[in-house]
């Protein structure tokens, strides 16, 4: 076994991997890029190494600087995590050459299975089903129309070194096939180094279902079950689960069957996921077989008991697997929620910044979280915007879900936007509690995007009960010590009016021997908790239901979180109340008149000059951040005033591009 490895990766998953070493007395090695000197895969690894700047290419893609830090630090081992090199056929020759060992597959399966053209044509002449399109590399967006009018729309435009959602375009007419071919092709150049794109059908409806398989260098495959991981977000996952409330039994064992018979057709060693498009009927196509790990790895591990990172180290050890087919068994149901600092309000945008506040929700046989930061820590502009991995593990999907939603209640972020509100909506949606689970899933439910969630009556007066007893709390806490002030009186009494927007709700407050009652209308609530004042979470329960819900005071008033819902509430007193109607509402200023940056990142190009008239969808510009490009359009028919920013600046979010005249 080894006795030092090295980690060729940052954030979540070197987190990860240092702690299966650290079960195993494996001394780790980070590296680290300038801006992640103070990450927390650096602070609990044993040893770190310093390998460059921002840019991936320079530091975290550098198979020399990675080399070379194994050589300063004596490792003999380095496991590659997932993205950056770990699909990279020259990084795991180099290290073979230097005596390093390679914790993943050999350099030909890699080369196989790793690049998404040559693996459909080895899927193909092995007669596994695949989805029909064009194997060959594209030279121009020409060729891209030609093959994609060949094909018939819609077509989906993806990079052959492609992963993680990147380089990956929809389209749908020889426009958005231009588009996509010019996107795609930038966006692997820069998280690759490849540039290739390939086109193939794109299948509606379809489901996007997984097989984890699990091989050692003695001939022994198998696989260890599904993951569902169909709900998506511009091709990148959002919710994954295992196993896959769509399958039955025979469909899973015929799916895992032919994944091992691939697997076994390239001599494939370590851990990888072979990944397939399913439709209505459960008839599967070949995807794509990703040699690594994925990132949605913990739920296989939830519900199988196995460690993939330990099974990873023993096989590149040489190690024989210990365990048949027979003995995989799937126990209850997991669920996996990405956490990612972006913006759903804002079409989901990256979004960057300090985490301020940072608290993960408490762990345990339910609850499981992957993450690589703490709070203080910075998420940057120059790498994947994932905070954390939140997973949760139930007897059954039920209860899977019930655990998730609760967990996602307590995860309190602040600092910088997140999606956790979002995934809270989609754990509360119907149709995802029904297991109707399609690729196109959020983009059909969330047609205009994300704006919270409208909490039905019942959940509205749970959260009025809240707001009532939180200020209730606060207020008697002011009035507590010398010197009194004249609010005693109506503390006392317990009258207060919730407002919520424009709705308001009349309560009452009573102190009762185990918390408090709240009375409004004819209905009465009992809350039980033993939150105190200034504390984000209050955990308790409403007439035995248990509920948690983020408190933020916001001005004279709160922000309270539950559910995937926000809502602002300003608690008064009866009079307080009264004298508030007429106070008047400030109106926005309007900035229709000029184009901003929707997030943080860097301006490429700008297709407009000062004086140029424009029309409704024309191309005005691209702004790149977290190595996802994004098209910036007009919205209307206009006149460019003023270039408010050039090619190459760095913007900030609401950062001014273009005015209009």
């Amino acid at each position: 076994m080894f006795s030092k490895i090295l980690i060729a990766n940052r954030g979540e998953i070197a987190c990860r991997v240092i702690r299966t070493a650290r079960a195993m007395g494996i001394r780790t090695v980070a590296v680290y890029s300038e801006p992640d000197a103070d990450a927390l895969h650096v602070r609990e690894a044993d040893e770190a190494v310093a390998i460059g700047p921002a840019a991936a290419t320079q530091s975290y893609l550098s198979i020399e600087k990675i080399v070379a830090a194994c050589t300063q630090a004596g490792a003999e081992a380095v496991h590659p995590g997932y993205g950056f090199l770990s699909e990279n056929r020259k990084f795991a020759v180099a290290l073979k050459e230097a005596g390093i060992a390679f914790i993943g597959p050999d350099p030909h399966a890699i080369a196989a299975m790793g690049d998404k053209i040559e693996s459909k044509k080895l899927a193909k002449e092995a007669g596994v089903n695949s989805v029909p399109g064009y194997l060959g590399v594209i030279k121009d967006a020409d060729e891209a129309v030609k093959i994609a009018r060949e094909i018939g729309y819609p077509v989906m435009v993806k990079a052959s070194a492609g992963g993680g959602g990147k380089g990956m375009r929809v389209a749908r007419s020889d426009q958005e096939a231009r588009d996509g071919f010019r996107s795609a092709t930038n966006e692997a150049r820069s998280s690759f180094a490849d540039d290739r794109v390939f086109i193939e059908k794109f299948v509606e409806d379809p489901r996007h279902i997984e097989i984890q398989v699990l091989a050692d260098g003695h001939g022994n495959c198998l696989y260890l079950g599904e993951r569902e991981c169909s709900i998506q977000r511009r091709h990148q996952k959002v919710i994954e689960e295992a196993p896959s409330p769509f399958l039955d039994e025979k469909t899973r064992r015929a799916m895992g069957e032919q994944a091992v018979a691939l697997a076994k057709a390239v001599q494939y060693k370590s851990a990888g996921t072979v990944e397939f498009i399913v439709d209505a009927k459960r008839n599967f196509y070949f995807l794509e077989m990703n040699t690594r790990l994925q990132v949605e790895h913990p739920v296989t591990e939830m519900v199988t008991g196995l460690d993939l990172v330990e099974q990873m180290i023993r096989i590149a050890a040489g190690e024989k697997l210990k365990i048949k087919q027979s003995d995989v068994k799937l126990k209850g149901w997991a669920i996996e929620a990405r956490v990612y600092a972006e913006d759903p309000v804002r079409n989901f945008l990256p979004s960057t910044g300090r985490l301020v506040r940072y608290r993960e929700p408490s762990g345990g046989p339910a609850v499981r979280v992957d993450s690589g930061v703490y709070e203080g820590a910075e998420i940057s502009m120059f790498y994947d915007p994932m905070i954390a991995k939140l997973v949760t593990h139930g007897e059954d999907r039920p209860s899977a879900i019930t655990a998730m939603r609760e967990a996602l209640d307590s995860f309190y972020i602040r600092g910088l936007g997140h999606n956790v509100g979002f995934l809270s909506a989609l754990m509360g949606h119907p149709r995802f509690h029904a297991g109707r689970l399609t690729t196109g899933f959020i983009a059909e439910e969330f047609p205009e995007g994300f704006h919270g969630v409208d909490l039905p009556d019942e959940g509205k007066g749970d959260i009025v009960a809240v707001a009532a007893v939180v200020h209730q709390s606060y207020a008697r806490r002011a009035v507590a010590s010398a010197p009194r002030f004249k609010t005693a009186a109506p503390i006392a009494n317990g009258k207060w009016v919730v407002k919520i927007g424009k709705e308001q709700h009349e309560v009452t407050v009573v102190e009762t021997a185990m918390g408090h009652a709240v009375i409004g209308g004819k209905r009465s609530r009992e809350l039980v908790s033993a939150w105190n004042v200034g504390e984000p979470i209050y955990r308790g329960r409403i007439d035995n239901r248990p509920i948690v819900v983020q408190v933020d005071r916001d001005g004279v008033g709160y922000r309270l979180n539950h559910g995937g819902a926000q809502l602002k509430t300003l608690v008064l007193a009866p009079r307080a109340a009264e004298l508030a109607r007429h106070m008047l509402e400030k109106t926005p200023p309007d900035m229709s008149r000029f184009l901003l940056s929707p997030m943080p990142g860097l301006l490429v190009t700008i297709a407009v000059q000062e004086g140029q008239d424009i029309k409704a969808g024309q191309e005005l510009a691209v702004v790149e951040a977290m190595k996802m490009e994004n098209l910036l359009r007009a919205e209307r028919d206009g006149k460019v005033a003023k270039l408010h920013a050039k090619p190459g600046d760095s913007l900030s979010v609401d950062q001014v591009i273009v005015e209009f005249a």
